[in-house]
Formats: C-alpha cells, sequence, structure tokens
C-alpha cells in the first residue's frame, strides 16, 4: 500500500497546537489542506497563525517565499464539516473525550468517501474505543505526533484492535512521505514512548521523594553521567507539570492503577500549587526574571589514592579499569570473586546494584554511566556511618580521571543505575506483549524522547541479567511492586544461563 497522494486533501479536525502542527507538516509535504474547528472562526484564526510561521521560515532561509506562498494557497479553513467530504486522509485532535471523538468520526464517516483513512492523534484514549462507534473501523488508525509536531521525527501508527492491516500499512507510507520516522505499534495504554517512558520521570522523583538528592543534581547525573539530553527536572517544567502529570495518571488508570506506573506525590503537589513550569514561571526551578538556577551537588577536590585493587571485572563499568590505569593510578590484581575495586584504606567501591552503602560496613557506591570515557560527572553514594576517608578516596578517584563527582544519600540503585533498569524492564515487558517491535521500540525512544540509547540495545551493552538482578534487589528494599521484575525480564536473564549450559 502506498501513501495518500500528494494531490488529495488532508483534514485536520481541532486547531490547538497539534492540530495546526498536523496542517503544517502536511502542508509542507504538498498536500492541500482543510482546516475545521467546531468553533466558530477558530479553523481561520488557526490558518492565520500557521501563515505566520510560514513567514518565519522563509525569514530564517527554511523555506523560500514561492514555497510559503504555495502553501498559503493550498490551506483553507472550513466552516461545516462537510467541506471536509473531499479528503483521503482526516486527522483529529480535539479535547482527550472519548465521547466527543467518537460523535465526531460517527459523523465524519457519513461525509467521507470510502476509502478516505480516518486517524486519531490521541495520546490517551484507546483507539479501538474510539473506532468502536464506527460502522467501518477498519479504516481507522492512530496517528500520534509529538510536540511540536513540525519539529519532531517521530509518529506512532497505533493499530487498534480492528484495524485492517492496508490502513496501517498506508498510514505508515503517508508519515514517512511526509518526512517523518513512523514506528508501528499496537493499541495498549501509552503506546510505546508514553508507556516506556514513565520510569524516566518517575525514578527521579522517587530519589527527589527519598531524599536522596536534589533536583540539579538528580538532572545532572542523568545528562553528564546518563548520558540524557535532559534531566526529568527540567523536562517536565519545559512540558508543563500538568501534562506530564496527566499522562503520568492516564496510563496508571489504564493500567488497571499498577504500582509501576504510579504518579508522584511531589509532582502532584507541584501541579496542585499552579507550579507548571516554564509556561507559570515556576517549577521544580524558577523561571522569574533575575532567578538563579541552582548548581548540582559537586564534592570539593580530594586526593587521589595511589592504587586500587580489582576484584572481578567490575561488570558495566568494567571499562574503568582502563581509565584508571590511564590516569596513572596503579590497578593491582585482587581476587577474581566480587565486582569491586579496594582502596587503599581498605573501603570499597562497587557499582550500584539495588543494595545500600548501609548494609555494609565500608563501601562506597558508583553510579551506572552510559560511557564512562565520555562522561563528565559521576554519582556516590554513602551511608552516614561510611568512613569519610572512603568517601574521600572515591571521590578523588574519580576525580582523577577527569570527573566531577556528586556525592548522593544512601539511596537504593542509585539514579541512572535505577533509571535505565527501570526502562529495560519496560521495554522487555512492552515486547513481550506485543506492543511494538524491537527496532520499532528502540528508534521510538531514540525519535521521539532523545535517549542516547533505545533501551532494548542498552540492554545487550549490559551484562546478562544486569537489571533484572538490580530490580530484584530493589524489589526487596521496596516491597509493593513497583520493582518487581517482568516475567520478560526474568526469562532474558535465563537466556545467559541456558547459553552457558550448552557449552
Amino acid at each position: 500500500m502506498t501513501a495518500i497522494d500528494q494531490s488529495r486533501t488532508v483534514a485536520v479536525v481541532g486547531t490547538g497546537t497539534m492540530g495546526q502542527g498536523i496542517a503544517q507538516v502536511a502542508l509542507a509535504a504538498g498536500h492541500r489542506v482543510r482546516l475545521y474547528d467546531a468553533v466558530p472562526g477558530r479553523a481561520g484564526e488557526a490558518a492565520k497563525t500557521i501563515g505566520a510561521r510560514l513567514d518565519r521560515l522563509v525569514e530564517k532561509g527554511c523555506m523560500d517565499a514561492a514555497e510559503r506562498d504555495a502553501a498559503r494557497a493550498r490551506l483553507h479553513p472550513a466552516a461545516e464539516l462537510a467541506e471536509l467530504a473531499d479528503a483521503a486522509l482526516v486527522v483529529e485532535a480535539v479535547l482527550e473525550q472519548l465521547k466527543i471523538k467518537q460523535e465526531l468520526f460517527t459523523a465524519l464517516e457519513e461525509l467521507v468517501a470510502d476509502d478516505c483513512l480516518l486517524a486519531t492523534n490521541t495520546s490517551s484514549l484507546s483507539v479501538t474505543a474510539i473506532a468502536g462507534a464506527l460502522k467501518h473501523p477498519g479504516r481507522f488508525v492512530g496517528l500520534h505526533f509529538f510536540n511540536p509536531a513540525p519539529l519532531l521525527p517521530l509518529v506512532e501508527v497505533v493499530s487498534g484492535f480492528a484495524t485492517d492491516e492496508a490502513s496501517a500499512t498506508r498510514a505508515w507510507a503517508t508519515a514517512a512521505a511526509w518526512g517523518k520516522t513512523p514506528v508501528r505499534c499496537a493499541d495498549l495504554p501509552g503506546f510505546i514512548v508514553n508507556r516506556i517512558a514513565r520510569p524516566f520521570y518517575a525514578e527521579a522523583f522517587a530519589v527527589y521523594e527519598e531524599r536522596g538528592a536534589d533536583p540539579a543534581t538528580i538532572d545532572a547525573v542523568l545528562r553528564e553521567s546518563g548520558g540524557f539530553q535532559m534531566g526529568p527536572f527540567e523536562l517536565t517544567d519545559l512540558i508543563g507539570q500538568d501534562v506530564n502529570e496527566a499522562v503520568t495518571r492516564s496510563v496508571w488508570e489504564s493500567f488497571f492503577q499498577n504500582e509501576k506506573f504510579a504518579p508522584s506525590l511531589p509532582q502532584r503537589r507541584l501541579v496542585e500549587a499552579g507550579l507548571l513550569g516554564r509556561k507559570s514561571g515556576r517549577g521544580w526551578y524558577d523561571y522569574a526574571e533575575g532567578a538563579v538556577r541552582p548548581e548540582p551537588h559537586t564534592a570539593a577536590p580530594a586526593d587521589a589514592p595511589e592504587y586500587v585493587i580489582a576484584e572481578g571485572d567490575l561488570g558495566a563499568a568494567a571499562e574503568l579499569l582502563d581509565l584508571i590505569r590511564e590516569s596513572g593510578i596503579t590497578v593491582r590484581k585482587g581476587e577474581d570473586t566480587g565486582t569491586r575495586l579496594v582502596l587503599p584504606s581498605g573501603g570499597q567501591l562497587g557499582l550500584a546494584d539495588g543494595q545500600m552503602s548501609g548494609e555494609f560496613r565500608d563501601v562506597v557506591f558508583f553510579d551506572l554511566a552510559l560511557d564512562y570515557r565520555a562522561a563528565t560527572r559521576i554519582a556516590l553514594s554513602a551511608s552516614p556511618g561510611t568512613p569519610e576517608r572512603t568517601v574521600l578516596e572515591a571521590t578523588g578517584l574519580f576525580q582523577a580521571l577527569g570527573k566531577k563527582v556528586s556525592v548522593i544519600r544512601d539511596v537504593p540503585g542509585m539514579i541512572v543505575a535505577r533509571t535505565v533498569a527501570m526502562l529495560v524492564d519496560a521495554a522487555a515487558d512492552a515486547l513481550a506483549k506485543g506492543v511494538a517491535t524491537e527496532d520499532d521500540i528502540d528508534t521510538a525512544m531514540r525519535r521521539g524522547v532523545n535517549y542516547p540509547l533505545g533501551p532494548i540495545e542498552w540492554s545487550r551493552r549490559l551484562p546478562q541479567g544486569w537489571a533484572y538482578e538490580l530490580l530484584q534487589e530493589l524489589d526487596l528494599r521496596f516491597p509493593g511492586g513497583r520493582y518487581a521484575p517482568s516475567v520478560a525480564l526474568f526469562q532474558h536473564s535465563l537466556a545467559g544461563d541456558a547459553e552457558g549450559a550448552d557449552e
């Protein structure tokens, strides 16, 4: 099935931010676009706004004047729904209320031709439920664009229970022809991105609620060690706390209030207080004129140890040994058992594994990094009872490798490690339940929310069973189901054992 021909009309119903963005994308692809809104006059206002955006693109040199004029000529506000009768595709971006959407598409079904593709941009409602009111639900599909639609490449093409394969394929091909990166997914709560991304926000908020670290430090660690483009506190301030919390609550309720998707109480308090982020002037951070952005906690300079003793290979942090040697610090070989470094004082330094420093006599944990060589910051965690000399030696060690060091409180799984483990688990569960393919999951998370790696690829870079074992430890310390590893992750952890048994 090929994409909808450029000569055919695309209609967009709903002229808010998303509707305007989708209309602009269709215009840029060469289609004639009809804009409709139930509120009289709003479609005309939206057309003017889109025209002004096209003017700005010309000013920036992103579009020439002739292209702009041609696009404007193809944009037509519609006063009545009947004016959409010639559309080959209708994309809806109205209020996220099931009844409103069902009534709209029921009316559209009587107007448009039999070959017209009907699509919803919903991010929280069931595509299957919306299509349930239709006589011919086979031509109904989800086309979930991301805001701002003209800039963000990802489009989730969602097949409802009754969606014909040909309709989904045609929608995918059309999104691709528009220059987007489409991915296919099943109609399950959150689709791909909004389902799998929840731990990125939830774990940061949990560390904050546990008083493990402040927002600026958590954001910095996830950026400078985890490789994420933005931290969750600054990102939700940009998105809007009300918007982000509403998506989380919708996914949580869709999964029958599953603890894995539970909303954050601190975020709820922000929303209740009207502290919605950039758009209100304050959220996790203060955006008032002259406000000073808080700095992440960074440890003072400390002396580097002369040597370390390596017990085992450090697992997911094995590349650290080369970095330590390159810094001029001697690495002595210790026992082959274990995965820790022994410091000259006798204290130990280990990769976060879900345990707590306070459970041991003299252990400091360090956080996971996407790439220890490229990382510019490393987090350490210690309990109040951890000897200061051990903390200082560990701090000096990472500073000798050219890293800034943030010492956080004794939080199980720390920051990056528990976040990545939960993302890997969410992806494994989504894959096992048929939400999407491995490639589409990773593509969606890289292109939709700019993750440095897709969670499936990240899991392949980590030792077999690493995420499963870390979540098991977290589940012991936070019983209730939030950190219980999925069956899919358990099966994945067994795969390595099975391979070893065959050798």
